[in-house]
């Protein structure tokens, strides 16, 4: 019995050691933290889980971003054939910062009328419904600055998409 008692002891010992070398998980870019935050403040304002960052959505969007700044100098990209939900913005100018993205998005919340589900006339609500869609569970953004047009572009893929006609966000 002392033998065993020793053996399961060394194996307790074993799987915490295990455990604790596991490396933490890295931190969130500065950036990405900055989205994320964002998105999760407009989703708990209206009662919805918070999303999760996915580095795979965000390494899409990276790459869509810097595709969209090297051959169009910024222009919008074409989202309707995605398998994600998607959010961009162009802005001219100034630099914008993820917050400032989000929160212009969010701005459509004004127009959105959730008791029946509809957008105000001549008004826009579906890049607000898709930050807002209670099925997403997970976000990925990036952004491009392209100097000579004076101009960045931010785009957001969500997944699962959102914003299915007929269907509530929340």
């Amino acid at each position: 019995m002392k033998n065993l008692y020793c053996h399961s002891f060394f194996l307790a010992a074993l799987a915490i050691f295990h455990v604790s070398a596991a490396p933490p998980p890295s931190p969130l870019p500065s950036a990405a933290n900055d989205f994320l935050d964002a998105h999760n403040e407009a989703r708990g304002s209206v009662g919805v889980q918070p999303l999760r960052w996915s580095p795979q959505l965000a390494s899409t969007t990276s790459r869509l971003a810097r595709y969209q700044r090297d051959k169009t100098g910024c222009q919008f990209a074409n989202l309707t054939a995605g398998k994600y939900g998607a959010n961009q913005l162009r802005a001219l100018g100034a630099a914008v910062t993820p917050r400032m993205v989000v929160e212009e998005w969010v701005s459509q919340k004004q127009f959105y009328n959730h008791t029946d589900n509809t957008c105000v006339p001549n008004h826009r609500c579906g890049v607000y419904t898709q930050i807002v869609w209670r099925k997403t569970v997970e976000v990925g953004c990036a952004q491009a600055k392209c100097d000579k047009e004076g101009a960045s572009l931010t785009i957001c893929f969500y997944y699962p998409p959102g914003n299915y006609v007929g269907e509530s966000p929340y």
